[in-house]
């Protein structure tokens, strides 16, 4: 028998943590072929996102084409009861990268680790199609989604993008400017694969370090007080640009503390 190349090692365990994570979730994970499956996929997505009908998230003929070539569309489904979707597509052929446009999971279902386990799926799908690198977008004002991206996956913090989608017509984006950070999960690393295994790796501080706040709930400062929500906005995006600008780099998230930045040599 031949002997498994160390990458091949890698993607083989990397099956094994998605199937394990499916198990203590309790939901099975699949590619969404079918149009039938893709066509509920984009109705969950737009019951996530607060869309109409008219109005989705992700087009049903652009779904069927990035199907068609080959991109990652996955579920997860308890029974037949489709609950959790991520849709990525590939980056430049050089980069061996996907990019994980949307992902979303019934509200009906939080709480039970099935986001995990569906990024867990699509990690095992990517390396075992020779990709090393998942990249995303997320408001960096989401506590429990910076959480869960640096924490919980292993994922690490690329750039800030200021108002990177501008207006978005939903139910969520609406009334504030669309921050992203983009994040970058290398997907053979050391945080990845002990995050994939069900222990993450503990940041380790140092003097100087800074941390840089958020809301512990960002959705209901929205709720009550718009205004404050936009103060929020605008102070996290200085703090972080001009870190990062500097040469900092975000090391993690504490959910007392906020985000983790070491900052460059030339401002330290």
């Amino acid at each position: 028998m031949a002997q498994l190349t160390q990458d091949d090692a890698v993607a083989a365990a990397a099956v094994r943590d998605a199937e394990r994570a499916a198990s203590a979730a309790g939901v099975s994970l699949r590619e969404l072929t079918g149009m039938g499956e893709q066509a509920e996929a984009i109705r969950l997505l737009s019951e996530i996102w607060k869309r109409s009908p008219e109005n989705p998230p992700v087009p049903p003929e652009l779904l069927r084409a990035m199907s068609k070539a080959g991109n990652y569309i996955g579920g997860a489904f308890i029974e037949d009861e489709l609950i959790g979707v991520a849709i990525a597509f590939h980056a430049n052929p050089e980069r061996h990268a996907l990019h994980s446009h949307i992902a979303g999971i019934s509200s009906a279902h939080a709480g039970r680790s099935v986001g995990f386990a569906l990024k867990q799926h699509q990690r095992a799908w990517a390396l075992s199609r020779g990709i090393d690198t998942i990249e995303w977008t997320f408001d960096p004002l989401v506590a429990r989604n910076a959480h869960f991206n640096l924490s919980k996956l292993g994922a690490e913090p690329a750039e800030y993008l200021a108002n990177f989608y501008g207006e978005i017509a939903d139910g969520i984006n609406s009334d504030d400017e669309t921050d992203r950070l983009l994040v970058s999960w290398r997907l053979r690393s050391e945080e990845a694969i002990a995050c994939a295994s069900g222990v993450p790796l503990a940041v380790a501080r140092e003097p100087g370090d800074i941390a840089v706040a958020v809301p512990a709930d960002i959705e209901r400062v929205r709720r009550e007080d718009m205004g404050a929500a936009q103060q929020w906005r605008r102070r996290v995006r200085e703090q972080l640009t001009e870190l990062l600008d500097d040469g900092g780099r975000i090391i993690g998230f504490d959910r007392v503390d906020g985000y983790l930045v070491r900052p460059g040599k030339d401002s330290a």
